[in-house]
């Protein structure tokens, strides 16, 4: 049998637009229309596709349409921040069924976490009336370095107790029909990054998302794949050292980026003078209320970051860069820096097309990029095929 005939390829010409119907399948496949029929009914009976309606037809029976069923299985997503967390329920077009963000901090350890986020899931598909029977992968981002093959967190810097967790193994009970391989683990400055990308940068061959928040990361989505770097550590630039700065980084070295001008940095050194701050919301709140301190502390965090950014841009040399995280919604004062800090470094060739632009998703991009993380795996031709040969014909 040829591979790029089965029953999971032939989804992924529907998902893709390359076919409508079962006539189109048989065109663009070669296959016979018996073999087409036997392995459309067989998607169709599994939940992946659908048909409605009829297509234009230059005579004789009209042919239905075929679209993939995207309210037959639900994802369950979260996103992990040092200080928040939003949790929601999605279908297979990254429509939300519901979602939820709390003040849930990773450093209260990965039991107790992934006990809340399990607790929320599970109330959210009761809400909405969803069996856990139709949830068909879990994605989750978390603000760390992982290894994506094992889903577990590397020697993360400020993430006490999660390395080498087994994040997967802990999401996936309850869900008996699912394994630990449907449920994936990424940093959250890539699952953001391919959020962004999903929504509003699936023309650009070269994407470059940038997390400002209480650390410092980013994500490389390469066409339309997430760049993750031989060992996972991609986008690690807050551990960029700044030669003649002064600030002891979380993760032991001097000097680091997020040492400097990350939100946990930002949020310390206002409260050293006088302008108590817990953290990154409170930073944004001061610079919001026009407090000189904290306005210059911001436009100082991104010519920083901007600073490193030029290094990053002149040897990816991407179409779109998108800056998110709370601190980049301080808007002018931060952006203004990191705009002072980036192209006065840069020769006007580096950014002769690239767009710089403010995450048009905000909050919610981490939640889209783990939808998409999870999406794109699950209704993967092998993995389509796969699950079809576990059920019963």
């Amino acid at each position: 049998m040829n591979d790029a005939t089965t029953a999971g390829h032939l989804l992924q010409l529907i998902r893709t637009g390359q076919a409508r119907t079962r006539k189109d399948l048989g065109l663009v496949t070669g296959l016979a229309r018996s073999t087409v029929t036997q392995r459309v009914d067989r998607l169709v009976a599994a939940g992946y596709l659908r048909e409605a309606g009829v297509n234009a037809s230059t005579g004789g029976r009209p042919a239905a349409s075929l679209s993939v069923d995207e309210t037959s299985r639900v994802v369950l997503v979260a996103d992990l921040d040092h200080e928040h967390c939003r949790v929601a329920l999605l279908d297979l077009a990254g429509r939300t069924v519901a979602d939820l963000a709390a003040p849930v901090r990773t450093d209260a350890g990965p039991q107790q976490v992934l006990d809340w986020v399990g607790g929320r899931f599970r109330a959210m598909l009761a809400e909405a009336g969803r069996d856990r029977a139709q949830v068909c992968g879990i994605g989750v981002g978390v603000p760390g370095p992982v290894d994506f093959d094992s889903g577990r967190v590397v020697q993360p810097p400020v993430m006490p107790g999660w390395h080498d967790y087994p994040i997967r193994e802990h999401l996936a009970r309850g869900y008996p029909h699912l394994d630990s391989g449907a449920v994936f683990v990424d940093n959250d400055a890539n699952v953001m990054a391919l959020g962004e990308w999903t929504e509003h940068g699936r023309s650009s061959p070269a994407l470059l998302f940038v997390k400002v928040a209480g650390g410092i990361g980013a994500g490389i989505v390469i066409n339309g794949e997430v760049y993750h770097g031989v060992d996972g550590a991609a986008g690690e630039i807050g551990h960029v050292r700044l030669r003649g700065r002064r600030g002891v980084c979380a993760c032991g070295s001097v000097d680091c980026l997020a040492a400097l001008a990350s939100g946990a940095s930002l949020a310390r050194r206002l409260t050293e003078s006088g302008r108590p701050a817990s953290g990154t919301a409170d930073v944004v709140r001061l610079v919001q209320s026009g407090d000189p301190h904290a306005v210059a502390l911001t436009q100082e965090s991104g010519a920083l970051i901007g600073e490193v950014l030029a290094s990053v841009v002149s040897v990816l040399n991407p179409e779109l860069v998108v800056i998110g995280g709370d601190l980049a919604y301080t808007h002018e004062h931060f952006m203004a820096g990191l705009r002072q800090g980036l192209y006065g470094r840069l020769l006007p060739r580096s950014t002769r097309r690239m767009a710089l632009e403010v995450s048009r998703l905000g909050d919610r991009a981490g939640i889209v990029g783990a939808g998409a993380m999870v999406v794109e795996r699950v209704l993967a031709p092998a993995a389509v095929d796969s699950r079809l040969a576990t059920l019963v014909t």
